[in-house]
């Protein structure tokens, strides 16, 4: 079972707009996809309520009651909602459930600073040093053309681990999270933007690189 967490300890940085969206892009492709919601706002789990019958099946695991007990055992990929404020002993937990991880960060000097301190104690745990686990940041809810959306740039370039690209701030997130669906789900010419945008997320996600070894 391959297990790609979501997370970053700052609140609010579209951790669940992008898990879901992840969840949805393998379930679309044919994999056997379960969801793992940590946060206890359950947005995740509130989205996975919305789906549709007739879109591809996404397993709902209410980790944030129960942990990862009930995993469907023919899960082909996990993907894990990783709650906000997670440090020390908790973050260390959490890792050790995940071979991919992804850290979102939005283009403002507050997220900035906090994924700053977040990323630094995440490099330092055991199975992110032993290389266990892969790490890579993408760029957030931006708005192109921006000046602190050039700030956030330069800032995720010097960063230790890879920087994915970013993702705009676009209603078609909001519009697919409404009805329980992914960007993947959406008309072409109504989400053709937001898909070339997510390219590169997604050929790391698939990639030998991103999966453990």
């Amino acid at each position: 079972m391959r297990h790609v967490m979501v997370m970053n300890s700052k609140g609010g940085c579209g951790k669940s707009t992008i898990a879901t969206n992840i969840a949805g892009y393998f379930a679309v492709q044919g994999h056997r996809v379960a969801l793992a919601d940590y946060d206890p706002q359950r947005s995740s789990l509130d989205w996975l309520d919305l789906r549709p019958d007739d879109l591809p099946a996404i397993a709902a695991v209410a980790a944030c009651d129960e942990g990862l007990r009930s995993v469907p055992r023919d899960t082909e990929i996990l993907v894990i909602d990783a709650p906000a404020r997670t440090h020390g002993s908790e973050m260390n937990e959490l890792v050790r459930r995940a071979e991919t991880i992804l850290v979102p960060v939005l283009p403002s000097p507050i997220d900035m600073k906090a994924s700053a301190h977040f990323l630094a104690e995440l490099l330092e745990l055991g199975k992110v040093q032993r290389e266990q686990a892969r790490i890579a940041v993408v760029a957030n809810r931006v708005r192109e053309h921006t000046l602190i959306f050039d700030e956030l740039d330069k800032y995720l370039e010097k960063l230790r681990v890879p920087y994915l690209g970013a993702l705009r701030q676009s209603t078609n997130y909001l519009r697919a999270f409404q009805r329980g669906m992914c960007i993947f789900e959406l008309p072409e010419y109504l989400a053709w933007p937001d898909w070339q945008q997510w390219e590169p997320l997604v050929k790391w996600l698939k990639s030998k690189r991103s999966q453990p070894d």
